[in-house]
């Protein structure tokens, strides 16, 4: 639809008026008509169309066209002016039907330019020339609209900070992180005297977005990727929170002009990531009275999401801490990780300052647009002595950085983020989620003194969109994450993974079978330094660990009911693995903590997974627990590495997967292709 913009004219005198090609000038002939006006007449050059309504009656066509009180005439031009007024039209009135009874005629001198503000409105990396649907952004692989990154990596050396912390381009490269807007104008050498172009954005967008343009005459390019060299050019600063509204040039005759726009939040409770960028004709009045806009284009972009990445991707590189005491899982892992082919990055202990606990710092997931991608690793609320590394060990060129900051009284042991995983791609009853769903831990609905996430992170989870949150229970378990009771690995049927829960029933089941099988002596713990061994019959007959794992047990099925209903999964889809757990008991009450390290607390490496050794009881001189895992995993192709965590991590209450952090590559779909 046209832009249309109402005009007013005076009778016997010239009106100079801009036009922009494609917008429609709306003038009511009889506001401007002399005093007893009963016909009018209009003429124009070759350039300006014109229509009238009501419409003439066929009769009238070519003679005069009799004038009534809604008498509209609708002007437009068919391409930009080569010079300042060189297209015209006037309207002469008249007493009568006669030519001869003139009263009066108006004349406007007319000055055409075509403006256009452009963006990657159908995402496929090339700013097209006025995309129809660039004021507008909706989801979908048939959607529209332009995508923003937010530039929260580093290009910067020295004085490292993210770059949207700083209000300048200090590198050429910083350029691919932002989203290339192109304004395209074609007209006269310049503007007539007082006209010019703003560029402006709302309060409310302000902190969310600010936009730099090239200050040399840069031809704009198709492809972003095109537009750097290898030396740096002045960029200036034209919006953000501090100048809402800016003149830029206009450059006369058929131009171009590159504005790079840059993100600067991501999606949150107080953000739906939607942004809209104004750019405005304004014109004179006289002097000491304001400019009006006269016309005014604009482009909508949306943020791109932070995603996080499941088991099922292929990862790129591993992150363990290196302790004091932690030799053996050390090296344990670096022998998986090198057998896998995957990169290593050990956190030495300057670094870690003994928090071995690298799952619970941070979670890597990452951000996408059509131009460009680059990982982003969200930095928890737990701010433990890891606290550091994430700032400053991976924040750089092309890797991003964001965190959620909580009042200390209201972080908990559920925000850190063993308690924050993500499934795979699932459909769940015809809705599909092809980027998986986003799983966190939070206090049973009906507890008054539970532990939850804080509000401030599951309002940013929730704000993603793209990876639609699952709460379950986990407030039950010591620690309280839920990488302690369920993962997931890939499979080559099915929905191509499984579930892996933790199942007291399975372990129960297990040693009943060793004991029917005269194993009832094998022994726990055999080997383990400083460990009491406890024997398969020692386990079966003490009823207290029964009691307190029949209810571990009902904690874990709630899970599973919560997990088959919000993933669309069937019990097919889900494997049991054995393993036990004890209650300890707190301030609060008695919670669960693993008795033999625990199974499912894994890392995944494409087939290969790294499972915390779990030291069971012993059957022909193999440890009954590892023979069923392997069982179990070797069934879907996965091959099974038992790492020596015990003493490092599970008698800390953590696991493998708790001291090592995966990043993977990012999924192929495209997030904007989802259907919301």
């Amino acid at each position: 639809m046209a832009h249309r913009r109402t005009l007013r004219v005076d009778y016997d005198r010239s009106t100079n008026v801009v036009c922009v090609v494609g917008s429609e000038l709306n003038v009511n002939l009889d506001r401007s008509a002399p005093p007893g006006s009963k016909f009018f007449s209009v003429k124009c050059t070759a350039n300006v169309k014109f229509e009238l309504s009501p419409p003439p009656v066929e009769s009238s066509r070519g003679a005069l066209v009799p004038l009534s009180g809604n008498s509209v005439i609708l002007i437009s031009m068919s391409h930009a002016s080569q010079y300042e007024k060189d297209d015209k039209l006037s309207v002469r009135y008249y007493q009568s039907g006669s030519t001869r009874s003139v009263l009066g005629t108006a004349v406007l001198h007319l000055t055409a330019i075509e403006i256009s503000l452009d963006v990657d409105a159908d995402r496929d990396g090339i700013v097209e020339i006025n995309n129809p649907h660039k004021e507008s952004w909706t989801w979908g692989p048939n959607g529209h609209g332009a995508i923003l990154l937010v530039n929260c990596d580093a290009e910067k050396i020295h004085d490292k900070s993210p770059d949207n912390e700083d209000p300048r381009i200090v590198k050429v490269a910083d350029l691919k992180d932002m989203s290339l807007m192109v304004l395209r104008t074609r007209g006269p050498a310049e503007l007539p005297e007082g006209y010019k172009l703003t560029m402006h954005i709302s309060q409310g967008d302000a902190e969310s977005v600010r936009v730099f343009r090239a200050a040399s005459r840069e031809v704009a390019k198709n492809s972003l990727h095109k537009l750097f060299s290898s030396f740096v050019k002045d960029y200036p600063l034209v919006l953000s929170s501090e100048v809402l509204s800016q003149e830029v040039p206009y450059l006369g005759g058929s131009a171009e002009m590159n504005f790079y726009v840059e993100g600067l939040r991501f999606p949150d409770k107080d953000f739906d990531g939607l942004i809209t960028i104004n750019l405005s004709l304004l014109q004179p009045v006289k002097q000491g009275i304001p400019e009006t806009p006269i016309f005014t284009d604009k482009v909508v972009f949306r943020v791109s999401p932070w995603i996080m990445t499941p088991n099922t991707l292929q990862p790129v590189e591993v992150f363990v801490c290196s302790t004091s005491d932690n030799y053996q899982f050390l090296k344990g892992m670096k022998a998986l990780v090198s057998r896998c082919g995957y990169k290593l990055k050990v956190c030495l202990e300057y670094m870690n300052r003994g928090d071995r606990w690298m799952q619970d710092e941070l979670e890597f997931g990452y951000i996408d647009s059509p131009h460009h991608s680059f990982p982003v690793v969200l930095d928890s609320p737990r701010d433990g002595h890891l606290d550091d590394f994430p700032y400053d060990e991976l924040l750089g060129p092309d890797f991003g950085y964001v965190t959620r900051v909580a009042r200390r009284k209201d972080v908990s042991s559920l925000d850190s983020f063993g308690n924050l995983e993500v499934s795979p791609p699932v459909t769940v009853n015809g809705k599909k989620y092809p980027l998986g769903r986003i799983l966190i831990g939070v206090a049973f609905p009906t507890a008054t003194k539970g532990r939850n996430m804080t509000k401030v992170v599951q309002d940013f989870l929730w704000a993603q969109k793209v990876q639609e949150p699952v709460a379950l229970f986990s407030d039950w378990l010591c620690v309280g994450h839920i990488d302690e009771f369920m993962t997931f690995v890939p499979a080559p049927d099915r929905k191509g993974f499984r579930l892996l829960l933790a199942s007291p029933d399975a372990a129960y089941k297990l040693f009943r079978g060793l004991h029917n099988d005269g194993h009832g002596q094998a022994k726990m713990f055999d080997g383990v330094k400083n460990e009491e061994e406890v024997t398969v019959d020692d386990i079966l007959g003490d009823e207290n660990l029964q009691d307190e794992n029949n209810y571990v047990q009902s904690c874990i099925d709630w899970n599973r009911d919560v997990l088959k209903r919000e993933l669309g999964l069937d019990d097919d889809d889900i494997i049991d693995l054995p393993i036990l757990f004890k209650l300890e008991e707190e301030e609060n009450g008695s919670r669960a903590v693993a008795y033999y390290p625990d199974m499912v607390n894994m890392i995944v490496l494409g087939k290969d997974l790294g499972i915390p050794k779990p030291f069971g009881p012993k059957v022909n001189g193999r440890c009954a627990l590892e023979t069923e895992m392997c069982s179990l995993m070797e069934g879907l192709g996965l091959r099974c590495t038992f790492i020596d965590d015990f003493a490092s991590y599970h008698k800390l209450l953590g696991e493998v997967h708790c001291g090592s952090n995966v990043r993977r590559k990012p999924f192929d779909f495209k997030w904007w292709n989802l259907e919301l």
